[in-house]
């Protein structure tokens, strides 16, 4: 047993050496044998069993089975180290010591790292279903199988943090009081009652019923109307967060969807990390410019991606491929903005809701100017307290003259630069020059006028007629010119840089003048004998659409019976080759550019007399629309009996005819 013992002893490191001289100097055998019981590393259970025992031949058996024991498993780690000790490195070294520490905080009852023990802390907040908490909870113990100093360990640590962050059934309370959303939103923007309106009704579903899938909205019209800041607007009427992700030029579906983990630098899509950014599952959600989503790309459809988000009946389970887990945005009230819907793709446009955000005429912008622009701009230049103010012409002026856009943003920068002049004097001499900005005053500030309005310029010429255009930057007034020269006939001239379906529509006007010129008193035969050229002023300018069809007919029927057009009348509608008139679009933006250029009589479609019941009266005085539903009616009253001075003779030559 000594000799046993002393063998033991030597092999663990832990055990002095001193502790063999002790066992070899107790001369009485029992006394030694108590000593080694009760002194050596074994268990304490191991120790009371074997002093419990009361035949001394049994407990020095016993003792020498343990002692046998502990000398092969200390033999069996010298094996094992001298083996590994060449070849272990710095990493396994490190391994070695955190699984030592590990192994000593188990016996301490202390298990968890300080990040699991985070983990499982916000984990026990988490209003998650069963499935995801499962997943969870399976992710979680594999961190005990990682080595905290490897690259794998962090992923997978950030892969739990952004499951733990993600406000999962997690919403802030809306507030749905009709008269206190609509008051936010007046306050905010003035105009847009579409949008408004829908907004209101959401909310008041919402209110009667306490749950909704919320709509997907697509708010589209030109640049600077407030498409954008209006989702802010909603989010306070809602009192929900808000969040907003531009989309312009995205090329990769993984920013959409996000990654998959097994690639290095993975993350979640813009959608999932905006929904964790608000810390909400309701924000109001802006999609900006889903128009300009990049359609050829190697990286998948972004677009196509969208799908999933945008559709009310699949959103409730969007699966993100980094988080690999359903997520439910079907709360989530997603705004999408785009000036062009030609460019999203048909399946994208199907599933949203559109609503058509359109320019502002002068009298909105006006009142935008005053509430909004100019309080906002005079604080950007310090102008705030000086008693500077705008006179309502000079106002005007600005956005007649100064600006030729459908929103405000140029409107904006005018103003600023017009108080950026006034603020530069102020500072140089000490004093504004004048507290009022009148029409006089503006060129001195902003410089000479770059744009003037179209006015209408009469009726002394035989085939100008006064025609209505839709622009992106609102509506606009155009002439038609048709003349005619002596030639050999059936030659048909086009210039003013038209687009293809404005061409056909001025084949087709002149094809209908040809098979109906008897009604018109006109002698055939002058479509052997004289060219017809049709021109569209300022040339540099592209133009296209079918809405000039009726206006380019009237100017071709001016032009071969030399009789005047009705005075201050201008005319919008597509015509077909049977001499039907067709409704055409931009109706109220033409209405107001025919009430700028002085036009108090408008030709359109019957159709379109909806058009004209949908805009508001103040728009309409003034002006009388005539409906009408095919050419001849068009003729009958824009057509007078009055010739032109100085009319061109046609002189059909019949020696032709005889030869």
């Amino acid at each position: 047993m000594r000799n046993q013992t002393s063998e033991y002893i030597k092999l663990n490191d832990d055990i002095p050496e001193e502790a063999s001289f002790a066992i070899r100097n107790v001369s009485n055998n029992i006394l030694a044998l108590n000593f080694i019981c009760s002194n050596l590393p074994f268990s304490v259970k191991e120790k009371i069993k074997l002093l419990m025992m009361s035949s001394i031949k049994e407990r020095l058996f016993n003792t020498m089975k343990i002692v046998n024991r502990e000398v092969e498993l200390q033999m069996l780690k010298l094996d094992i180290r001298n083996k590994t000790r060449d070849d272990i490195d710095e990493q396994q070294r490190n391994y070695f010591l955190q699984q030592q520490i590990k192994n000593l905080q188990a016996e301490m009852g202390n298990e968890s790292s300080p990040e699991k023990k985070e983990l499982l802390e916000k984990a026990a907040n988490k209003q998650w279903s069963e499935d995801v908490e499962r997943i969870f909870f399976r992710e979680v113990d594999k961190l005990d199988q990682l080595n905290p100093q490897s690259p794998d360990f962090n992923i997978q640590l950030t892969y739990l943090q952004t499951l733990v962050s993600l406000p999962w059934n997690e919403c802030t309370e809306d507030d749905l009081r009709l008269d206190r959303a609509q008051k936010i939103l007046d306050r905010d923007h003035y105009g847009m009652e579409k949008v408004k309106e829908r907004i209101l009704e959401y909310i008041a579903v919402l209110s009667l019923r306490g749950d909704l899938k919320s709509p997907i909205l697509c708010l589209y019209g030109p640049p600077g109307v407030g498409k954008t800041s209006l989702g802010k607007s909603i989010a306070d009427a809602l009192n929900r967060k808000y969040v907003r992700v531009s989309l312009g030029g995205l090329h990769d579906e993984a920013e959409i969807r996000g990654h998959r983990r097994t690639y290095i630098g993975a993350m979640p899509g813009r959608i999932i990390k905006n929904i964790q950014k608000a810390g909400s599952s309701n924000p109001v959600f802006i999609l900006d410019e889903i128009d300009k989503v990049t359609q050829n790309t190697h990286n998948g459809d972004p677009a196509s991606a969208m799908l999933e988000v945008l559709d009310p009946e699949q959103n409730n389970a969007f699966h993100d491929n980094y988080l690999d887990v359903d997520y439910d945005l079907s709360k989530v009230l997603f705004i999408a903005t785009a000036n062009n819907l030609g460019t999203i793709p048909k399946p994208l446009l199907d599933r949203m809701e559109i609503i058509e955000v359109s320019g502002y005429i002068t009298e909105e912008k006006y009142e935008i100017a005053k509430r909004h622009l100019i309080p906002k701009e005079k604080e950007n230049t310090g102008l705030n307290d000086k008693g500077l103010t705008f006179h309502k012409a000079a106002i005007e002026k600005i956005i007649e003259q100064y600006t030729r856009e459908s929103g405000v943003r140029q409107l904006e920068k005018q103003i600023n630069k017009a108080l950026r002049k006034m603020a530069f004097q102020k500072a140089k001499d000490g004093e504004l020059p004048f507290l009022k900005i009148t029409p006089t005053e503006l060129e001195g500030l902003l410089g000479k006028p770059p744009f003037y309005r179209d006015i209408y310029q009469g009726n002394n010429y035989a085939g100008v007629v006064t025609g209505l255009a839709w622009t992106s930057v609102g509506g606009e007034i155009l002439f038609i010119e048709t003349s005619l020269s002596k030639g050999k006939g059936s030659k048909l001239t086009l210039t003013g840089n038209l687009g293809d379906v404005m061409k056909e529509s001025a084949i087709l006007a002149l094809e209908y003048v040809k098979a109906h010129a008897e009604i018109l008193h006109i002698d055939y035969r002058i479509f052997d004998n004289w060219n017809i050229h049709i021109h569209v002023p300022e040339g540099a300018t592209p133009k296209d659409g079918p809405s000039a069809g009726i206006t380019i007919a009237t100017s071709i029927a001016s032009a071969l019976t030399q009789r005047k057009v009705r005075k201050n009348t201008a005319m919008t509608g597509e015509i077909t080759l049977r001499g039907k008139v067709l409704p055409v679009g931009g109706i109220k933006e033409k209405i107001l550019a025919a009430k700028r250029a002085g036009i108090t009589d408008i030709v359109m479609c019957r159709d379109n007399q909806k058009d004209i019941e949908e805009i508001p009266e103040m728009y309409l005085k003034g002006v009388q629309f005539h409906y009408v539903e095919n050419v001849q009616d068009v003729w009958d009253f824009a057509l007078t009996d009055e010739i032109v001075a100085n009319p061109l003779k046609f002189e059909i030559e019949e020696e032709k005819k005889e030869k």
